[in-house]
């Protein structure tokens, strides 16, 4: 009898192991938002949840506005499989500024200005809340449960993602390298990515949902870019202003879910 008990809970450990690591390992939810004209978007479903924002000091190449901290973020959100592409630009817009031309590359060239005013019109046509991602957003999503400095680990290759030494020198097609735990792509490298966030100081202890201060000079950046070596950590933070256009700067959608 006893034998039996034993046996019966080892296998109801293992089907507890088994539904968890299935639940682990989920496939992301991946939902296509139609443009307009057979153009889609398609965004991730981005799970709640709690991570460390930043870096501790030991890390390589650590910033000392990089001090880790923890934060909720309370609500699940979507945010972009891909950068935004030049042709998905161009059919609300209807222009291209980017340096480099290529319907499934990156737009850049944008400021976060020129932004804004995409998202306004992308929200007319779709009738949805598209936004900018919050910084704690984007580092939440760029990590997808990992806490490296990659999300691929804690060594970058050009295997890895598109930077200096990949050698292409310019920004390349989004999804052109491996996806994160969460399914997005080119979180790491190929263009800088604008975030909602003014640039502050991280604040002191933790927070719940941060969406950094009301007014500031220049806006938050992310990523990494083409031309970047040290840049591309999840925790790198930079900044630029939000006038600024370059061939170095895009960004990806973020859409609050149930909106």
């Amino acid at each position: 009898m006893m034998k039996n008990s034993k046996k019966f809970c080892f296998m109801l450990f293992l089907g507890c192991v088994c539904i968890l690591n299935a639940q682990e390992n989920k496939a992301p939810k991946v939902e296509a938002f139609d443009f307009g004209k057979g153009l889609k978007i398609e965004m991730v479903l981005i799970p709640a949840g709690k991570f460390q924002m930043g870096a501790l000091e030991s890390e390589k190449s650590y910033s000392p506005n990089e001090k880790l901290h923890e934060v909720t973020l309370s609500k699940s959100f979507y945010l972009g499989k891909y950068e935004v592409t030049q042709e998905q630009w161009e059919l609300v817009m209807k222009n291209n500024p980017s340096t480099e031309k290529g319907p499934k590359l990156p737009v850049t060239d944008v400021s976060w200005e020129d932004t804004q005013t995409f998202l306004e019109k992308l929200n007319t046509i779709t009738n949805k809340k598209f936004r900018l991602p919050s910084e704690a957003e984007w580092e939440y999503s760029c990590r997808a449960n990992t806490k490296s400095s990659y999300h691929f680990g804690e060594t970058l290759t050009p295997a890895n993602a598109n930077y200096v030494d990949s050698k292409h020198g310019t920004p390349i097609e989004v999804g052109s390298y491996k996806p994160n735990g969460f399914g997005l792509y080119d979180m790491h490298g190929n263009v800088w990515e604008w975030c909602n966030d003014f640039f502050s100081e991280y604040p002191v202890g933790k927070t719940v949902d941060p969406k950094g201060p009301e007014d500031g000079e220049f806006r938050t950046i992310r990523g990494g870019g083409f031309d970047a070596v040290t840049r591309l950590r999840a925790a790198f933070r930079n900044f630029s202003s939000p006038t600024d256009q370059t061939k170095s700067i895009g960004f990806r959608l973020a859409l609050t879910n149930g909106t």
